[in-house]
C-alpha cells in the first residue's frame, strides 16, 4: 500500500473545532514567546481533549519546550485516540499489514497521522535513552511502510549508528 496516497483522505487539521478552540490555540501561538501559551493550550485540551488539532498543538509546545516527557505522554494518547477511531489494537507492536489495509477504509489520513506519531513517539523514546521501545517503534514503522515514505530506514541507521559508537567508546 502507498502511503502518499491522498486522495479523499481528510486529514486531523480538517476535523472541525469551535470558535473558541481555535481561538485559544491562535492565543497560545502568539503568546509563546511570552511564556504564556501554556496555561491556553491546557484550556483547549480540557474544552476538546479528543481533538487531534489541540493535541498537536500542546505535543509541539512540548517538543519544542524540550519537554519530551510531556510530548510524549501527548503522543501516546494520540495515538489511542486515532488508533480507536481506525479500530486499530491499543498497542502498536500489534500492528500488521491486514489491520493497516483495514484502517486505510476507514481513512488513510488518519493513518498516515498515526504512522507519522508512532515515529514521533519512536524518536521521542529514543532521545529519553529508551532505546529498546523507540527502536521497536521505528522498525513496526519500517515494517508497516514498505516504501519508506515515512523515511524509518534513515532513523534505524541512525540508532544502529549511534549504538555502534556507544559500543566503542565503552569497549
Amino acid at each position: 500500500m502507498d502511503l502518499l496516497n491522498f486522495d479523499q483522505s481528510s486529514l486531523y487539521f480538517d476535523e472541525p473545532v469551535s470558535d473558541e478552540i481555535q481561538r485559544l490555540i491562535a492565543d497560545a501561538s502568539q503568546a509563546y514567546g511570552a511564556g504564556l501559551a501554556e496555561p491556553l493550550l491546557h484550556k483547549a485540551y480540557f474544552l476538546a481533549p479528543e481533538s487531534l488539532l489541540v493535541l498537536v498543538a500542546v505535543y509541539r509546545y512540548y517538543f519544542y519546550q524540550h519537554r519530551l516527557e510531556e510530548a510524549l505522554m501527548v503522543g501516546e494518547r494520540a495515538l489511542r485516540i486515532v488508533g480507536q477511531r481506525l479500530g486499530l489494537p491499543d498497542e502498536w507492536s500489534r500492528l500488521n499489514p491486514a489491520l493497516l489495509g483495514q484502517a486505510v477504509m476507514k481513512s488513510m489520513g488518519l493513518l498516515r497521522f498515526y504512522l507519522h506519531v508512532l515515529k514521533a513517539t519512536g524518536y521521542i523514546n529514543l532521545r529519553l535513552g529508551r532505546m529498546e521501545k523507540g527502536r521497536a517503534q521505528i522498525e513496526k514503522l519500517i515494517e508497516l511502510d514498505s516504501h519508506d515514505r515515512f523515511g524509518g530506514k534513515a532513523l534505524l541507521a541512525v540508532i544502529v549508528e549511534a549504538v555502534a559508537a556507544r559500543l566503542e567508546e565503552a569497549a
